[in-house]
């Protein structure tokens, strides 16, 4: 007989229960009268009365006019961006988020299997569960060599810590080989998920990444989601920093209901972790689009759960891990306390629990060393126009042609007509440190550059401005061991350092958040007018939402799936 049963039939006293609430069943998607009844970190017991399972030392918590939720999960995240989340995780805690399934996008293209097992040592002790895909992207092909060691990175998915594969974005995968095949096809035989990146994916193209994948973040509208959904991909909506698609999960839910779906920040930067919230403001927006509660929370806890296979998650029910929420308002859904593993983390707006620090090798701290060489920054003259990347909104970016002017020589920026130079360069290991510059529109008539190693997907520093400021934006991100940098001249009028394998921070996360409005204050003051500029910068390499963006060699052509140059055909 295990530990529960005593409890359950009433023989010996709980650790914790919860009196007089509006228990969630997310099986049955019900509310019902019932206590919780806990022990040994577990749910022993739903009755509607655990009077028998209260003793002397027995904690009452008493839930009147609540509901009692599981824990939420974010079934979609980066937290090896922005913050190291050992620095970051009691906000998340606080809005009743108890695990996270998270990409290593930021550690893993720079260190491989080692950033990973990195990520996974530095949460193992947190009062939160981490759980983690394995990075494909060291495994890419598509716009230059592979830079990964592909039985490494499959050895990785023995980790009950491991989840599956992450984001792979389509252009990767659809009617061409890959080295990342590996990863997938040992993904099957240990029963674990590969995860798609479908941005512009439909169709017969949908269908043939269907073979591959098992989930998708990437509708933006509820067709989006119901194809995903038909074509049996388990659809995860999101809500976070980069957007907000609550709208579209709202419609589809009308046709395919809530069991293929389930929720996701996707990323919640310092200053929207502080100020909004965490998956509480997921579920709220998505209750606002018409969910109704019991199916909203059910996808940001069952669904997630037994979509990755997260065993004794997600639910209420006997033999599951304490993860708790209570919530006094579910149209705001204002979490009031919250309970991880069976311990009381967060009650009445106190939290119990402090961030933490973690010592990462010392190669981590020194990971960004790339090219000043002037050289680097300057484009020899050519006839006629030139290719160049005309930045749109958000994550979206096309192709365009510009007749730069020429001075001793040189293709030159031309800020006051909204015309900048924008420089990659490699900062991989086994890389040289070099790169590309070409051309950008879109920016604004920005004065002065702005550069930054927090980019997605490819390790590398990103670079755009005009004039000997690109190379002074630069070295000072170099001199940082990473970050953001703005320069105006000889000034460097906004910083932040993200010294953690050159992406993220390591300071207090209000810190970050106060240096993250600094810098996006700089770029505004500098000329920049898009709505989200430090957004539009980091994003210029990533392949996963086409068609033109920036690789160390040249322009990533995303549609021809090849490496192109300034040279207009």
């Amino acid at each position: 007989m295990n530990d529960l049963q005593p409890v359950a039939l009433g023989d010996e006293p709980a650790d914790l229960v919860i009196r007089n609430g509006r228990v969630l069943l997310p099986e049955p998607g019900e509310f019902q009268a019932r206590d919780v009844v806990i022990t040994n970190n577990r749910v022993a017991a739903l009755p509607e009365d655990a009077t028998d399972a209260i003793g002397d030392d027995t904690k009452v918590i008493n839930a009147s006019n609540r509901v009692v939720s599981p824990g939420f999960i974010d079934a979609h995240t980066h937290i090896d961006l922005h913050q190291t989340f050992e620095n970051a995780y009691h906000y998340a805690l606080e809005g009743g988020t108890t695990t996270v399934v998270t990409e290593v996008t930021g550690f893993g293209p720079v260190f491989g299997p080692e950033g990973v097992e990195q990520l996974l040592a530095a949460t193992s002790y947190l009062p939160i569960r981490v759980y983690a895909t394995v990075p494909p992207q060291p495994l890419f092909d598509t716009f230059g060599s592979a830079q990964g060691d592909a039985e490494a990175l499959t050895n990785l998915l023995e980790d009950a810590r491991i989840v599956g594969v992450g984001e792979t974005d389509w252009i990767h995968a659809v009617g061409r080989d890959t080295p990342a095949e590996s990863l997938y096809e040992h993904a099957g035989q240990v029963g674990k998920t590969v995860s798609g990146h479908a941005a512009g994916c439909s169709g017969k193209k949908l269908q043939a990444f269907a073979s591959i994948i098992d989930d998708d973040h990437e509708a933006i509208t509820a067709d989006g989601i119901i194809e995903r959904v038909e074509n049996g991909i388990h659809a995860i909506g999101r809500c976070g920093s980069i957007r907000d698609d609550m709208a579209a999960v709202g419609e589809a839910y009308e046709e395919v209901g809530g069991a293929e779906i389930s929720l996701s920040t996707d990323g919640m930067w310092p200053r929207e972790l502080i100020r909004e919230g965490y998956m509480d403001v997921v579920v709220r927006r998505a209750i606002e689009e018409g969910v109704p509660p019991a199916d909203a929370i059910r996808m940001a806890t069952l669904n997630p759960a037994r979509h990755f296979g997260l065993q004794n998650l997600g639910s209420l029910a006997p033999g599951n891990i304490a993860d708790v929420v209570l919530i006094d308002d579910l149209e705001t859904v204002n979490v009031t306390t919250v309970i991880s593993g069976g311990e009381v983390v967060y009650n009445n707006h106190e939290t119990s629990v402090a961030p933490r620090s973690y010592e990462y090798p010392e190669h981590f701290y020194d990971s960004v060393n790339v090219s000043t060489d002037p050289a680097q920054y300057r484009v020899s003259a050519i006839d006629g126009q030139v290719r160049a990347i005309e930045y749109r909104e958000g994550l979206l970016s096309g192709q365009t042609t510009v007749t730069p002017p020429v001075k001793d020589g040189e293709l030159v920026a031309e800020p006051e007509d909204e015309l900048l130079k924008v420089t990659f360069l490699d900062r991989h290991p086994e890389g040289d440190g070099t790169g590309f510059t070409g051309f950008l529109t879109g920016f604004g008539a920005f004065e002065g550059a702005v550069a930054t190693s927090v980019v997605w997907e490819r390790p590398g520093v990103l670079a755009v401005g005009s004039g000997s400021d690109l190379r002074r934006a630069v070295t000072h991100v170099n001199e940082m061991g990473g970050g953001w940098a703005v320069v105006n001249g000889d000034e460097v009028v906004a910083e932040l350092p993200t010294r953690v394998a050159g992406v993220c921070s390591d300071l207090e996360v209000e810190e970050t958040a106060k240096l993250y409005d600094a810098v996006e204050s700089a770029l505004r003051r500098l000329g920049s007018d898009v709505e989200r500029p430090m957004l539009a910068v980091q994003t210029l390499t990533f392949p996963g939402v086409p068609s033109l963006k920036m690789t160390p060699s040249g322009y990533a052509d995303i549609f021809a799936c090849e490496v192109v140059g300034l040279d207009v055909e």
